[in-house]
């Protein structure tokens, strides 16, 4: 235990997702070493953000404006719109280039665990954003986990019955570089069941 503001820092710290006890003291150690000015501009950038960030009107990724750049962007597919959990989910689809539609970030998944439904996530304004006539294929992106299944699944027998939409899940299987013997059944199982055939 340190002496006050230096203990107070680590705690706070130490609320970080990922952050042990250990880190948060190397970190704090590592702060108080650093010039004022430099602790000063992080200080704030995080008031800045708090701020100044919100969730985009129309998608429900993370903006400054009320739209996001994306959104608003012209060149941008309308017709496909990609279903995330989170906008770091956005952020990794971004990274690949495949992808030249559009978004919704959900905030989250389904978990019953968790005391999350349905109703404490952004379907409803999917819902309403498919009244669009442009729109003619929802992409579920979700996490290949047991709540991003489960998420998947309830949206796919939401969505399954809009006319004139087609619903589609991302692949998954065995990434590249696995070997056979390492590879659990499930992910073994999707990626016999989404296997192409070689042309």
């Amino acid at each position: 235990m340190y002496d006050g503001p230096v203990q107070d820092l680590i705690d706070e710290l130490g609320r970080l997702p990922g952050v042990g006890p250990k880190s948060a003291q190397r970190i704090a150690f590592w702060l108080l070493d650093q010039p004022a000015e430099d602790v000063e501009r992080l200080a704030e950038v995080l008031n800045k953000v708090k701020a100044q960030v919100h969730f985009c009107d129309v998608c429900f990724n993370v903006t400054d404006q009320d739209v996001c750049r994306i959104c608003r962007d012209p060149r941008r597919d309308p017709s496909a719109i990609c279903v995330v959990e989170e906008s770091k989910d956005v952020v990794a689809i971004e990274r690949t280039r495949e992808f030249r539609g559009r978004y919704h970030v959900l905030g989250g998944s389904i978990s019953p665990i968790a005391g999350r439904g349905p109703g404490d996530l952004h379907i409803a304004e999917l819902v309403r954003r498919l009244s669009d006539d442009s729109i003619v294929e929802v992409i579920l992106a979700t996490n290949p986990n047991l709540e991003g299944e489960a998420t998947a699944t309830y949206l796919s027998r939401l969505l399954g019955q809009t006319p004139g939409i087609r619903v589609s899940r991302l692949a998954s299987g065995l990434p590249v570089g696995a070997d056979l013997e390492y590879a659990d059944e499930v992910t073994l199982g999707r990626a016999f069941s989404g296997r192409r055939f070689v042309e």
